[in-house]
Formats: structure tokens, sequence, C-alpha cells
């Protein structure tokens, strides 16, 4: 049998998002460098088009949204929906949920031979049983749980429905 506790709602996750995206504003707005959302594939990605819809009135340089596609189990190879920029701009990881800070770590890995003017991650909701040396930098939703349990971020087409906590008896 399999409970979900619903722990945002769709308008909580909004509100969460818009919150993340004011910090990163207030991060980067006097930067004129490019900005680079990267968006772990499927749902990093949905929330990474949030966050430009919502960062666009705030900053005043070019918002690129990329996807990154990665096997999360064994993640060797790291691909981007298009080539970019990456020296000189300021690059956002975006994933929807954090357990151990393994995606990020090997999606960080190919930045490294670049020369961004910074790096950093946004997640929609991180469980802190980190076991790798990332830590999301904006954080919508920080949640201990059992490992027993899993994170779930809603998502239809383009919009976040919300997030649920599934746990297996």
């Amino acid at each position: 049998m399999e409970t979900n506790n619903s722990i945002l709602t769709a308008a909580a996750a909004q509100q969460k998002m818009h919150r993340m995206a004011l910090e990163l504003a207030e991060n980067i707005a006097p930067a004129t460098a490019s900005l680079i959302l990267i968006g772990i594939r499927n749902n990093g990605v949905v929330i990474a088009n949030k966050i430009a819809a919502l960062i666009a009135p705030y900053v005043h340089c070019t918002i690129t949204i990329l996807e990154a596609s990665l096997d999360k189990d064994t993640p060797s190879t790291i691909t981007y929906s298009a080539p970019a920029q990456f020296t000189g701009a300021h690059i956002v990881l975006v994933d929807d949920v954090s357990n151990s800070g393994k995606t990020l770590l090997y999606a960080l890995k190919p930045l490294l031979d670049f020369y961004p003017v910074s790096i950093q991650t946004l997640v929609l909701v991180e469980r802190m049983y980190r076991l790798y040396p990332v830590k999301p930098d904006y954080v919508g939703l920080s949640i201990s749980t059992s490992l027993q349990e899993h994170i779930r971020v809603l998502v239809t087409g383009t919009e976040i429905d919300g997030v649920c906590v599934e746990t297996k008896a």
C-alpha cells in the first residue's frame, strides 16, 4: 500500500519559486553577465522556466534556459539541449528535489571546464540526506523524511501542481 501526503499545493510551490527568484535576482541584479538556467530533465526544466519568468522583471541580462540530461543512477554522461557560452555567465543548476546531492554534483562537473562568473544551485525541495558535498544555494522547502519516503513534484505539462510525500508500506 502506498500513501500520499501533500506538502506543497500548487499555490505554495509558486510562492516558494517566487521567493527563490527574488533571492537569485538580488544576488545577480547588478551583474550584466548573462544568466543560464540549466534544468535537470524533466521537472527541473519546468522549474527553470518558471524561475526565468519570475526573475525576468528584476534582472537586466540575457536569460537562457537549457535542459541537462543524465542518468540519475549512474550519471557518467551529461548532455545539454543546446550549446551555450558558459564562460563569463552566471549559471544556476535547477532540479526539483535534492536527495543526496549526487545529481547536482555530477551535473556541475562539465561546467568546471569553463570559467563562469558563478555557479549556483536551486531546488524546490531539499531532503537533507546529503552524501555528496553539494548544498543547494536556493531551496523552496527543506524537509526531513525517512529513507522509505519519496518526495514527488507533481507536474502537468508546464505547470507544477504541488509536491507530495509518498510512503510505501
